[in-house]
């Protein structure tokens, strides 16, 4: 959980908070693998007004044990994962086969130190996006991500707005790093999922 003391502009394609906006904090909960309520947003919701967060804030969920957080900074960039490769999918497959590990879900949350526009903050979603997608290549894993990941890219609300968010910009470039940095840590091992190890 990430409660700002101010609140910041997000651009996320989280369940809860997705879109371009300004958000107040940011909840990334561990549930079971069996979990399959269709209302995620009003869940996490929920979650967040018992944990006391109040305001517009970004929701996500995951299976892996979200004290596995792996932490990254570069160059002022700040990227926090929690990354689950078993059920590795190419994005453009042309059916997809049946996972042969029930885990899954890389969710990256990033802090960059300046403030982007709104295209800024898109290609910086990219940005991430494509960083994960090469470790998890250098990995030797036959996928771009899985089919449940999620992006959450935080900036200040004000000061001079940077135009650009891609992998040789100004901010991208640390992100792009970062983000790598983040995946590749976790290597090729299997993480337990959560509800697997309340069983063991």
């Amino acid at each position: 959980m990430w409660r700002f003391g101010r609140s910041l502009r997000a651009v996320s394609s989280a369940p809860l908070g997705g879109g371009i906006g300004i958000r107040r904090w940011v909840l990334n909960a561990t549930v079971p693998m069996s979990y399959d309520r269709d209302d995620p947003a009003e869940h996490l919701a929920a979650m967040a007004r018992d944990l006391g967060l109040d305001g517009p804030g970004v929701g996500l969920l995951t299976g892996v044990d979200v004290g596995e957080v792996v932490a990254r900074t570069d160059t002022g960039v700040q990227v926090w994962a929690t990354v689950g490769l078993g059920t590795p999918i190419p994005a453009a497959a042309p059916t997809v086969a049946a996972a042969a590990q029930p885990v899954g879900t890389v969710n990256i949350v990033a802090y960059v130190p300046a403030r982007l526009g709104d295209a800024a903050l898109v290609n910086a979603v990219a940005t991430a996006t494509e960083a994960k997608t090469q470790a998890i290549t250098e990995l030797g894993l036959p996928g771009t991500g899985t089919p449940t990941d999620a992006v959450v890219v935080l900036c200040p609300p004000d000061g001079p707005v940077h135009a650009y968010g891609g992998p040789r910009s100004t901010w991208g470039a640390p992100l792009a790093r970062a983000v790598h940095a983040a995946v590749l840590a976790v290597g090729v091992d299997t993480v337990v999922p959560w509800s697997d190890r309340l069983r063991s």
